[in-house]
């Protein structure tokens, strides 16, 4: 016999569970339950009361860490033995020279990096341990490993890798990345997840690092001790700190030609001091004749804010708000834009999706007398992709950016931030950092698959926090950004054919945007340095009448049957998170599995 009371709680779920789809725009919005793939546990959740969230990964006691990494990143001693059986039997098994700069460094710092590398279950490799002429002599007590003032060349090595004294490979790491080499011939540089041992801190935190982001690679680096560059890449690898070669590799080789390994392989020494990272990207930019100024991140001083310069002539910016009356949400948006904003060429266009309350008609008679602003009259049902499309055929600007009517700005410089960056060639559509009202995250990027489809990355964290691994403080690429507040040269979104106005009208249309742009071979952008506040969907409401549920079900199908494979794994949400919200919490089955286990079957 059913739990008395459990069905109307469980529609209760269903119903509450739409509507923040709907406020979303998007997300999980079960018109069925099965049909669309709810996990049967948010419901629950929602009916029941939600147990406690697990921790993020940067907040992660120790033992929970211990725990998980040893049933996720550690093989059994039947596996260790197979490890090794399988090296010693590897034909031309992938060959590792690995480098430590010892110069001035503590024997101890050494010793342990030293250790970990005779502790290695792929048997081919060689070590050089570069040392100082007044340094203390060291015992390598192993013959791979040699002791000299230069390099000790070893012409069979296939990858070289870098360590810090201190540094401290897992005894899979080279293991695995042989096993990775292999199956990715093309592949220049492999890095790896890591541990970052916080100074004067016990422990270590977690590094789950993105495939290849090259904004985040300048921000921070990507490439710790557990990277591997082809052999033929590394000359001079030695003469330089290894996070100047880091920016030099990444430069010289193709996006496609870096392979990231998402486990946990390694854990890292302390990090370099921020001032001497500055000035090495600032070397790194200007050999690359990109015009841009580095300064401390804000939320995060140890890396990177870069600022890109605006080209000359200041690129006009055409700003579409679609509407439909709502004229105090339009005038606090309008005057934002106009009043606030730190940025000289504005065109501001106002789709009126029939307005006819005598408030907004007296917004729209104030509005027209600013030379900036033009309002285009386009009645009928909503559609927002129409909407928008109609606008950006009638735009002058090199630059669209997309926005709700229901922002507001907060800082002035927000479109300066968004036109650079968005007039970079190789990016093709930016996202900004959108709060609510209360100074909590509404929108720091879009990760896939959660949910079956896509939702908002760290919703409702605080506006200082700094996100796992600086994902909140930092620029970095995502799969989509929300349509809320967009920037896209005009030439990208011609292009892709604009925002899909048959099948996608209301929601998912910018998710599916940010696909088409990124097939297209351009990079997504969101930046946290455009900070404005969104009362998230104000405009519209709550409203789930049975033909507005049937319509975001075939939205959703639609997703489904264009972007399957994209759904199922965001290259920007490491493999070891959970996709049962975009939370940043450790996966109890990570979505990748190291070789060992594989090979189990």
């Amino acid at each position: 016999m059913p739990t008395p009371g459990l069905l109307p709680r469980l529609r209760r779920a269903l119903l509450q569970t739409a509507s923040r789809a709907w406020r979303r725009g998007w997300g999980l919005l079960p018109a069925r339950a099965a049909a669309l793939r709810v996990p049967l546990a948010t419901l629950a959740q929602h009916a029941f009361g939600a147990p406690p969230r697990p921790p993020r990964v940067d907040r992660l006691p120790q033992a929970a860490l211990h725990r998980w990494l040893s049933r996720h990143a550690t093989p059994s001693a039947d596996q260790r033995r197979a490890i090794r059986a399988a090296s010693r039997s590897w034909p031309d098994a992938p060959r590792f020279l690995v480098l430590l700069d010892a110069r001035g460094a503590e024997p101890a710092a050494v010793t342990a990096s030293l250790n970990s590398l005779r502790q290695q279950l792929h048997m081919a490799w060689r070590g050089c341990v570069l040392v100082g002429a007044d340094d203390p002599p060291l015992d390598p007590r192993d013959t791979r490993v040699s002791i000299a003032q230069h390099i000790d060349p070893w012409p069979d090595a296939d990858w070289v890798m870098l360590l810090a004294p201190g540094d401290r490979l897992t005894e899979t790491a080279l293991h695995v990345l042989a096993t990775v080499a292999e199956a990715a011939p093309v592949a220049r540089i492999l890095y790896a997840d890591e541990c970052l041992a916080e100074p004067g801190q016990p422990g270590a935190m977690l590094w789950l690092k993105p495939d290849f982001d090259a904004d985040l690679h300048l921000a921070r680096g990507l490439f710790g001790p557990a990277t591997a560059y082809r052999a033929a890449l590394a000359a001079g690898l030695a003469e330089e700190d290894r996070d100047s070669f880091a920016l030099r590799a990444a430069m010289a080789v193709k996006p496609a030609a870096i392979r990231h390994v998402p486990m946990v392989l390694a854990t890292a020494a302390a990090s370099p001091e921020p001032a001497a990272r500055r000035a090495v990207l600032e070397t790194a930019l200007a050999a690359q004749g990109i015009a841009a100024t580095v300064e401390p991140a804000p939320l995060l001083p140890s890396a990177c804010r870069i600022r890109f310069a605006l080209p000359t002539p200041t690129p006009l910016v055409s700003v579409i708000v679609p509407t439909r009356d709502r004229a105090a949400l339009l005038a606090t948006c309008a005057a934002s834009v106009l009043e606030r904003t730190d940025y000289p060429e504005i065109e501001f266009i106002i789709v009126d999706n029939g307005s006819v309350e005598p408030e907004t008609l007296a917004l729209f008679n104030r509005l027209r007398r600013d030379p900036r602003v033009r309002i285009l009259p386009s009645p009928g049902p909503f559609n927002y992709s129409a909407l928008n499309n109609q606008a950006a055929k009638a735009a002058r600007g090199e630059i669209l950016l997309l926005l709700n009517n229901d922002i507001a700005v907060i800082e002035p410089d927000w479109l300066r931030e968004m036109a650079s960056q968005a007039m970079r060639p190789d990016v093709g559509a930016v996202g900004a950092k959108l709060l609510y009202g209360d100074d909590t995250l509404q929108h720091g990027g879009v990760v896939l698959g959660i949910g079956g489809v896509a939702d908002h990355y760290l919703p409702r964290a605080a506006r200082d926090d700094q996100g796992p691994f600086g994902t909140l403080a930092l620029v970095r690429e995502v799969s989509a950004v929300t349509g809320a507040c967009l920037a896209v040269r005009r030439e990208v979104y011609r292009a892709v054919g604009g925002l899909d106005a048959e099948r996608l009208t209301v929601a998912f249309n910018d998710v599916d945007f940010c696909l088409k742009i990124r097939a297209a071979g351009w990079r997504i952008l969101w930046t946290p340095f455009a900070e404005l506040y969104h009362l998230e969907s104000a405009s519209r409401g709550q409203d789930l009448a049975p033909e507005k549920l049937r319509r975001f079900a075939g939205e959703i199908a639609t997703m489904r049957e264009r972007w399957a494979a994209e759904l199922a794994d965001d290259p920007f949400y490491n493999s070891n998170l959970s996709l049962e919200g975009a939370h940043a919490v450790l996966a109890d089955r990570p979505r990748w599995a190291p070789p060992w286990q594989a090979s189990d079957g």
